[in-house]
């Protein structure tokens, strides 16, 4: 691995020339952080318009699993892409089938599964939706607070990681509650247990004063939540989140579009505790980089609904299918375990680094889906957000590509290819940054 190279100020005389052209043209509403402007990568490096290199470790939100440009991948691409680029949902080809046929052998949902295709991770949950809705007959929802779904009308109803996401589009589909979710380190409930805290305010106060659970059609939840900060629930409470479904005849939906295709290290995060979902949806890095989405649901829920009730024009399509396929391939006999064994180290090496900056409240995370929670202090565990995007922006200018979530939290989520000498360079430039970035006025 080649150190990032910095041999421009940033950004570039290129870089800016291009940003200068997207201001006329591009929409606005993109949440971009610092003007990194992209040429190539390869692997876990990446390389702007002016020529410098970079260590990414966000994976185009943690999309590019298998690294930039896999040449396993690439290689699948071009050989689809030979054959035929496009056959809508009308008819069938046997790169989608296949597809389906590996995600029904990998599923955690403990029993056969159809699938269906899309090209995003908010499509998926609006069909996990519908499926719901179609199949029980219920109107009503469950989610979590901190939550992130998508930004469709019916994923953004759930969304709720930050009000920007929200605001100006009110109302957005009726029919929501959203609930806390468990988070030892700021709990909202008494009790040393904030997972069993919520199931209790589930079942015993949310269930007799506001919403009827047989009108429930699903529970809609990130098993690791991402964009509310990278927390990992407490032992237990999937397993307990399984059973009150079970008790009300209400579907569990877990939302597994960016912790999924080995980034926590296993398949699925849904593995780490055996809780097996009725339906799952998939996105990110399913496909390496291509656009692809898929809700993965037990055939005894799927197969209920008829001809015509949903359907998607660009949903399997072959190229697409094919760069799923090779990545399945390459996680499931190589990078799924390595994200667990370098994950490890990772987390380790990040515990080290918290010892040094007491800033540092919290470390979390399962395999490459890495949190740093940032505080002004320990004591009182108040969100250090100006810090924070300081840092994001300061590694960005020491070649380290990161973005954050929730309030103050640093996340990390490098491609799965990456080994032990990726993160000792991430540590060693984290590093300088925080403490450049201590050292200034602006973050006080």
């Amino acid at each position: 691995m080649k150190k990032p190279h910095i041999k421009t100020d940033l950004p570039g005389p290129k870089a800016r020339e291009l940003l200068a052209r997207d201001a006329l043209v591009v929409s606005p509403s993109y949440p971009r952080d610092y003007p990194f402007v992209m040429s190539h990568g390869k692997g876990a490096q990446i390389w702007d318009v002016d020529g410098n290199r970079f260590l990414d470790f966000t994976a185009g939100i943690a999309v590019c699993s298998t690294g930039h440009s896999h040449p396993a991948v690439v290689q699948a691409i071009k050989d689809a892409a030979d054959k035929f680029l496009h056959i809508s949902s009308d008819y069938w080809h046997e790169g989608q089938i296949k597809l389906a046929e590996r995600l029904n052998e990998l599923s955690p949902l403990k029993e056969p599964t159809m699938s269906f295709f899309a090209q995003s991770g908010t499509e998926t949950v609006e069909a996990a939706l519908k499926l719901a809705r179609y199949t029980t007959g219920r109107g009503r929802f469950i989610g979590f607070l901190g939550g992130f779904h998508g930004r469709t009308m019916g994923s953004l109803s759930f969304t709720s990681s930050k009000y920007t996401q929200q605001k100006g589009f009110f109302p957005s589909m009726p029919g929501v509650t959203h609930v806390p979710y468990p988070n030892n380190y700021r709990p909202l409930f008494a009790g040393a247990d904030q997972g069993r805290a919520v199931l209790r305010y589930i079942e015993e106060v949310l269930f007799v004063n506001n919403v009827p659970a047989s009108e429930v059609a699903a529970i809609l939840i990130e098993p690791i939540q991402g964009e509310g900060g990278y927390l990992v629930p407490p032992d237990g409470f999937l397993q307990g989140l399984r059973e009150l479904c079970d008790r009300h005849g209400i579907l569990l939906i877990f939302d597994e579009v960016q912790s999924g295709i080995g980034r926590t290290g296993k398949m699925f995060a849904a593995q780490h505790w055996d809780v097996a979902p009725d339906i799952m949806t998939l996105a990110k890095g399913l496909g390496s980089g291509l656009p692809i989405g898929m809700v993965i649901a037990k055939r005894s829920i799927m197969q209920k609904w008829s001809r015509g009730a949903h359907g998607n024009t660009f949903g399997g399509n072959p190229v697409c299918c094919a760069a799923a396929l090779a990545t399945i391939d390459l996680v499931e006999r190589e990078y799924c375990a390595n994200a667990a064994k370098v994950g490890d180290y990772f987390l380790r090496k990040l515990r080290t680094f918290a010892d040094k900056f007491a800033v540092v409240g919290e470390v979390r995370g399962k395999g490459l889906m890495i949190g740093i929670e940032l505080v002004k202090d320990r004591s009182s565990k108040e969100p250090a957000k100006k810090l924070c995007d300081a840092l994001v922006t300061r590694a960005y200018h020491n070649g380290l590509i990161l973005l954050s979530c929730g309030l103050s939290t640093v996340r990390f989520m490098p491609p799965l290819v990456i080994d032990e000498a990726d993160v000792d360079e991430a540590i060693a430039l984290l590093d300088q940054s925080l403490t450049e970035v201590l050292a200034s006025e602006h973050v006080h």
